[in-house]
């Protein structure tokens, strides 16, 4: 996997030669202005005075997994409605008191963990936005359009669906970087760190992150575990039964989901971890 080194070197050089493609102008211009209004930006900087994420990057993140949005309904996470619980990834989330209170859970508590960022260099906010859609493109060393389409540093290429890539499919959205450029040239106050800031405060996740993340897998599989010793233990000490076939086919099947269901939360609660990691 990409290292976050690597990923902000290679976001830095890009934005120090990007351009955005004229016939996108437009279009940009217009999401820049509506980011940017004073209402709005208010909103913004209140999400980065209690969490610490940098206002813009929170307005891209919300434009980004949100769209327009003007009444601030959905949550900045993946979309969905804030005041009920998700479907879409991150799932089960909520239901939210406010869109603040939405904010504070995707960017605290879901990957890619913004709120545990610190390297807001612009190589380095640029890899927090890229880490929100994953990184695939940096594993290709290929430059995401979750960040630069609509600018000159990408041309095609895109994961249609999860784990599958496309080269020649080209990606109509406004990609982060464009959205930015156009963003600063309206609000001079966007400036970026000096490079150099250690993009997390440890080196892996923090154990607390991925307890939260596991803890209903956990859950399941230690119910399983004790529902399969409950079974076997069943099985062993029962005497005599009146039709003893069907007590056994009884006691193999509920030993048998057990089984299941503990193989399959332990494959889901590694695949968890390894992306936790692999994002870190």
């Amino acid at each position: 996997m990409p290292t976050n080194a690597a990923m902000i070197a290679a976001n830095a050089s890009r934005w120090s030669k990007a351009h955005i493609h004229a016939e996108w102008q437009r279009t940009i211009d217009a999401t820049a202005d509506r980011l940017t209004i004073p209402a709005n930006k208010a909103r913004f900087q209140a999400v980065e005075k209690n969490e610490g994420v940098k206002w813009f990057a929170v307005a891209i993140i919300k434009e980004r997994e949100a769209g327009a949005d003007p009444a601030f309904k959905l949550n900045i996470a993946q979309g969905d409605p804030w005041n009920m619980r998700s479907s879409h990834v991150p799932a089960n989330r909520g239901p939210f008191v406010s869109w603040e209170a939405a904010a504070h859970d995707a960017l605290v508590d879901c990957a890619p963990y913004a709120a545990r960022w610190q390297d807001w260099s612009i190589g380095g906010l640029l890899t927090i936005l890229e880490k929100y859609n994953g990184v695939g493109y940096a594993s290709r060393g290929l430059p995401s359009p979750y960040i630069w389409s609509a600018t000159d540093q990408y041309v095609k290429g895109k994961y249609v669906r999860d784990g599958v890539f496309d080269p020649e499919f080209v990606d109509r959205q406004i990609g982060c970087a464009a959205l930015l450029i156009a963003m600063q040239k309206r609000d001079p106050s966007i400036q970026f760190d000096q490079p150099g800031t250690p993009a997390r405060p440890t080196v892996k996740p923090p154990a607390v992150i991925i307890d939260n993340a596991t803890k209903n897998e956990k859950q399941i599989r230690a119910g399983s575990a004790a529902a399969g010793t409950a079974g076997g233990v069943a099985k062993a000490t029962t005497e005599a039964p009146s039709h003893p076939f069907v007590h056994s086919v009884a006691t193999y099947s509920i030993v048998g989901i057990a089984v299941v269901l503990f193989v399959a939360t332990t494959i889901i609660i590694g695949r968890k971890v390894k992306a936790i990691n692999d994002i870190w």
